[in-house]
């Protein structure tokens, strides 16, 4: 199973120099789990850069795969990782999300450089003035 991460999907709903990383784990929905955060991020970055329209296109593709809520334990086990990882909240339910299901987690945050269970790659080069 995968999850991936906000960063990826909209990175592959770009076509942005990291798409074809991403490519393998989102052409594969019968594999994919989208927990329900990433899907609030990515619906809100596109609704800010382009139409309704687009945006509610890129949430029809990412409900192909199983969507996730967050319930009561992902979200303690999220805190959890949070506080022993340091990482931000919505990073912190993705990577529980990936844990407690025994996914693979494919991102192009630093966040998770060098974590266990992830598949990273460098997505700095692909924003504005890196």
């Amino acid at each position: 199973m995968n999850v991936v991460d906000s960063s990826g999907w909209l990175e592959f709903f770009a076509d942005g120099p990291n798409a074809t990383f991403f490519a393998p784990a989102i052409q594969k929905p019968t594999e994919l789990l989208v927990p329900t955060v990433s899907i609030y991020e990515v619906f809100k970055r596109i609704l800010q850069q382009k139409e309704e329209t687009d945006a509610l296109r890129a949430v029809a593709a990412m409900q192909q795969g199983s969507v996730m809520a967050l319930d009561e334990g992902l979200a303690l086990s999220a805190a959890r990782l949070s506080i022993q990882a340091k990482l931000p909240m919505a990073d912190s339910i993705m990577l529980a999300a990936a844990r407690t299901t025994g996914a693979t987690l494919w991102t192009q945050d630093k966040d998770f450089k060098d974590v266990e269970g992830v598949r990273y790659i460098d997505g700095s080069k692909n924003r504005p003035g890196a």
